[in-house]
């Protein structure tokens, strides 16, 4: 799970063996989910709206969700007053979860269970929610490296805590189906200005990151760093010529950080500077 864009100027996500610390001081921050794997998060701090299609789900401090893979959702990690947002969240790859399942009797798996149909779900944060993710607050607040296999036990941990919150959880949790794979252009047009490095795209659609090079060969004769520097041009174009926008104002919000690749690209692009669009017949 990454970032896909941001309104915060201050951010730190660190990463230990597929557990995740994110947090950040200013405004918020608004970031895609749709990693294919399922995510178990708890809110230290702050809150957290999520956005499935029109449903929406709104976490607040001290409370856990469990979010399912092969969705893509968004999310807005918000700060509350003067309590900054500060989550931690595990990814339950599926290494774990088919070592996990390997080692079960059939006696151990209910049968019949009915399937959730929800994407997003909110769970009581009971003794073993509370106990795991205390567990794992020092590790970050104090920087101490958390090694592969205390991270292992630790979603291993979460697995059972949530085959323990409910019966409906084994047949989501185990189903090894092969991940998804949505639109290539479509994710793009979408979130073309959104701060994505290439490998997160590669994720974020359902694809290795060979696989999604190979995939986006097939839609563009460009490299997906040029398809996504010639569609902000094009978008930062229309906003100085339409919108009678400054350039300086412009880069920002089509995707770039820097303002002097911005107006090299530019112009290299079309002719002339961006700050000449606005003059230009």
């Amino acid at each position: 799970m990454a970032t896909a864009s941001s309104n915060s100027l201050t951010t730190n996500t660190i990463s230990q063996s597929g557990i995740f610390l994110s947090c950040f001081t200013e405004y918020q921050k608004k970031c895609f989910h749709a990693v294919p794997e399922h995510v178990l998060l708890y809110l230290y701090s702050g809150e957290q709206v999520i956005e499935d299609g029109s449903k929406i789900t709104t976490i607040k401090a001290g409370e856990c969700a469990f979010i399912r893979r092969n969705h893509r959702m968004l999310m807005h990690k918000n700060n509350v007053g003067e309590e900054h947002y500060k989550g931690i969240s595990l990814v339950l790859n599926r290494k774990v979860l088919r070592e996990m399942h390997s080692r079960m009797s059939k006696s151990e798996i209910p049968k019949n269970i009915v399937l959730m149909e929800d994407n997003v779900l909110k769970l009581e944060s009971g003794p073993a929610i509370i106990s795991l993710f205390q567990s794992l607050s020092p590790y970050f607040d104090d920087q101490t490296k958390l090694s592969a296999h205390v991270a292992q036990l630790k979603i291993q941990e979460g697995i059972y805590a949530l085959l323990n919150n409910a019966d409906s959880f084994f047949p989501i949790l185990f189903d090894f189906t092969e991940p998804w794979k949505i639109d290539i252009l479509e994710f793009l047009n979408e979130s073309y200005m959104d701060d994505l490095r290439i490998e997160q795209i590669a994720a974020y659609t359902g694809r290795s990151l060979a696989t999604f090079k190979r995939d986006f060969k097939k839609i563009s004769n460009l490299s997906p760093q040029r398809w996504l520097i010639k569609k902000r041009l094009e978008a930062a174009y229309l906003k100085l010529k339409e919108e009678n926008k400054k350039a300086k104002e412009v880069f920002v919000e089509v995707g770039f950080k820097n303002y002097s690749h911005f107006s090299t690209a530019f112009k290299k692009q079309y002719g002339i500077s961006p700050t000449s669009v606005r003059f230009s017949a």
